[in-house]
């Protein structure tokens, strides 16, 4: 008889994360049930044939058309909207974790798991992503958007590994062939550049958007470019323009299809805009006073305070020297390693007047 308290579904890419994830819960006395979510490309035959290896019971959720409907369909329209989006801090709430619980409750399991480099503790009955050990591959910057009653189902047992000791694991068990991949794209469904995406799966980019103008900071037109939604905030290479010194993106305006360009002192900021937050224990956050954010996947904690205005917004002031702040992208609030709240980077118009409102 199945015991569902040590049953576990795990999500299974094929990939070396997610087979070392089954093989460590496995070791730890778990009954490992499989499940791959066909969200994009070919049939996941590779992690079916895993599973049969392992002897593992293996599912599979066929979900491309959902996922083109709303993940793939975001991208590009945070994009059309001037926005830069990060699909997997969208597509974690809203498929990956949703689609894990609803298919353990079928299955009986009681914890899910996925092969994130991340870490979990509880403090005052809550549960917190906490920063994987490896900084290089440490993705508790993707997982903000989960809820509690999630976060109380999720096993990450590769928060303490480094992912030269995961492979080094499988190694060790094996898995020699699975040890030496490469490492997975950031974004499943993206071979390559984005822009190349844009114009193959929305090609009325191009017809309804078109080119527009390069600007600079006083709005004085510098040069023609291939349309708003090819451009991020910071983005310095491929903007195919010659200005005798390094140029920046520094603000996207969809209205008039234009992209204002500066020098990197430019991108920099003191304050900023976020909404749609999602905050843990907010009187621990808006009182901590080692409270740090991170911008984007990979960048460094900045010492940072936060208030709330009567819009519901954040009101963010960095500490420190920050540059780059991307509408659309997520600013994840860490103590220390703890991950203790996140939201969207909101439109930055109109900071000026907040600004002087709250100084």
């Amino acid at each position: 008889m199945n015991r569902p308290e040590k049953r576990v579904l795990v999500g299974m890419s094929g990939g070396i994360d997610s087979t070392a994830t089954c093989l460590m819960l496995k070791e730890q006395g778990y009954e490992i049930v499989g499940l791959t979510m066909w969200v994009w490309g070919d049939e996941p035959v590779e992690a079916r044939q895993l599973a049969d290896s392992m002897g593992i019971e293996h599912h599979v959720a066929d979900e491309r058309e959902a996922f083109r409907k709303v993940i793939v369909q975001n991208f590009i329209d945070e994009y059309c909207q001037g926005r830069t989006p990060n699909p997997c801090v969208m597509c974690n709430p809203t498929f990956k974790f949703r689609i894990l619980t609803e298919w353990a409750d079928k299955l009986d399991c009681a914890f899910i798991s996925t092969g994130h480099y991340s870490r979990l503790e509880e403090k005052n009955g809550n549960i917190y992503i906490v920063a994987g050990d490896d900084d290089k591959k440490d993705q508790s910057y993707f997982l903000w958007r989960l809820g509690q009653d999630v976060l109380k189902r999720c096993l990450f047992p590769l928060g303490t590994y480094t992912k030269l000791q995961v492979r080094k694991y499988l190694r060790e068990k094996g898995y020699q062939l699975k040890a030496e991949e490469g490492e997975s794209m950031e974004v499943c469904f993206i071979k390559g550049d984005y822009r190349d995406f844009l114009r193959e799966h929305s090609p009325e980019i191009d017809r309804e958007i078109g080119p527009g103008w390069f600007v600079n900071s006083e709005g004085v037109k510098l040069g023609e470019h291939k349309g708003f939604p090819y451009y991020t905030i910071g983005q310095r290479k491929g903007l195919e323009i010659a200005l005798g010194k390094p140029a920046y993106v520094l603000k996207i305006n969809p209205q008039k299809n234009t992209v204002m360009l500066g020098d990197a002192k430019q991108l920099q900021t003191e304050y900023m805009l976020a909404e749609q937050d999602n905050i843990i224990d907010e009187q621990e956050f808006f009182s901590a006073l080692d409270l740090t954010v991170r911008v984007r996947y990979r960048s460094k904690p900045i010492p940072c305070t936060v208030k709330r205005l009567e819009d519901g917004r954040l009101f963010v002031h960095f500490l420190s020297e920050a540059s780059a702040i991307a509408p659309g992208q997520s600013a994840v609030f860490y103590i220390g390693r703890r991950v203790v709240g996140g939201s969207f980077i909101a439109s930055q118009r109109g900071i000026g007047l907040v600004i002087a409102e709250n100084k």
